[in-house]
């Protein structure tokens, strides 16, 4: 067993394994002077230095590491990307900044479609090395935990393969990845005017062969106008659900379709973006519990209205946040980016904020008994910040923020 302690640190972490909502949102412990032991990956201990010391009296340890009195915090975990692509998507974003809406670049073949065309054109290695170098830097940037999406092959062979490759990023890197099943991405193709038409291959093809396939732990689908419908969704998420898999949704990111109030029906984990959510799905949400990511980089990136995430948290639903790493709307892997949009675009305090990037995250992906929260019996996936409080995360806007990153105990950087 490799134990190791760590010292001199001002921890700040939420607690608990299930979502924070409303004023407890922005509760986190506080130690000024704190120390950790972590024992084979996992934290044994923590709590004040002076405590944590004496009742290790006499006791060694092989590694000790010294924060000098800087800023640790957990693990950031993206609970919303597309990280697994084959090419960028630059000249999309000129036709964007001209004006040209996301959904007629859709409807005309690109978006979504065009990453399906590449998509199915690469070989899985070039997948495979794509995808790994987005992961790599996500893990650079603090993210420690990452869900993926499938969704840019949507046909049942190209899907299982993106799945593959999402596994395979998972046990080559540091990483927890969680895998998710998104073949309701878009209509592709070749059922274009047959929406009907590929819900049923959904339905009586693809989601038995992801569930036959093992890897994929949820089901997303993309429910707004022009590609799936609330019936449509409906039928998918329930067949899913009887497969095994948990529930997401993006739900009400460009116009209300009721997405928000399915989720919180069908026990979805996770509502996604709802940039255009009504106060009906905001109720709905509070009420079932389920967790809102919410997606500033999105926002920023289609120059859009931000998410109303106070009025989400005041009126008591959990939220969380998310890079939706993709090569269109929101291309960047970093977690600080998104925790300064938070706080400077979307009105969460610093804590709140903290609270969104990790334990609610966590939890939105079922990883919330695993990681989050600096907490006995927890994985010691934590950051080193360039500073005193998490703060210095929006507050030294633009420059990287976190001097560490550690994974299960280990140092990656």
């Amino acid at each position: 067993m490799i134990t190791k302690l760590v010292r001199n640190a001002r921890i700040y972490t939420p607690e608990g394994s299930s979502p924070s909502a409303g004023k407890d949102q922005g509760a986190l412990r506080f130690l000024p002077r704190g120390a950790m032991v972590v024992r084979d990956g996992l934290i044994e201990a923590v709590g004040p230095e002076e405590e944590i010391l004496s009742s290790l009296s006499g006791r060694e340890f092989d590694e000790e590491i010294d924060c000098g009195g800087r800023c640790v915090i957990p693990g950031f975990v993206d609970p919303h990307t597309h990280m697994c692509f084959a090419r960028r998507r630059e000249e999309e974003f000129s036709l964007r900044l001209a004006g040209t809406p996301y959904l007629e670049i859709l409807q005309k073949g690109g978006g979504i479609l065009s990453s399906v065309r590449s998509v199915r054109e690469a070989t899985e290695d070039d997948l495979f090395e794509n995808t790994l170098a987005s992961a790599l830097s996500a893990l650079s940037l603090g993210t420690t935990t990452v869900e993926m999406k499938s969704g840019y092959g949507l046909d049942t062979e190209t899907e299982l393969r993106m799945l593959s490759v999402i596994r395979r990023v998972g046990r080559e890197t540091p990483l927890d990845v969680v895998p998710t099943f998104m073949g309701a991405h878009a209509v592709p193709e070749l059922y274009r005017g047959n929406g009907d038409g590929y819900v049923d291959l959904l339905v009586e093809e693809m989601l038995p062969a992801v569930e036959e396939q093992g890897i994929a732990r949820f089901c997303d689908v993309f429910c707004e106008e022009g590609v799936f419908s609330a019936a449509q969704t409906e039928r998918i998420l329930a067949e899913a659900s009887r497969r095994g898999l948990g529930l997401k949704v993006h739900a009400d990111e460009v116009h209300d379709t009721g997405g928000a109030a399915l989720a919180a029906r069908m026990g979805a984990v996770s509502a996604e973006h709802l940039l255009a959510v009504s106060d009906e799905g905001i109720g709905a949400l509070a009420k079932s519990g389920t967790t809102a990511i919410l997606l500033p980089a999105t926002a920023y990136s289609l120059r859009k209205p931000y998410a109303r995430a106070r009025a989400m948290i005041e009126h008591g639903v959990p939220v969380a946040l998310a890079t939706d790493c993709n090569p269109g709307s929101s291309f960047t892997e970093s977690m600080p980016f998104v925790f300064g949009l938070a706080v400077m675009a979307m009105g969460l305090t610093v804590e709140e904020a903290l609270t969104a990037a990790t334990k609610n995250s966590a939890c939105a992906v079922g990883m919330g008994a695993v990681c989050g929260t600096l907490e006995a019996g927890k994985q010691a996936d934590f950051l080193l910040l360039d500073g005193e409080t998490p703060a210095v995360l929006a507050y030294h806007a633009g420059v990287p923020a976190v001097e560490g990153v550690c994974k299960k105990g280990e140092q990656i950087r």
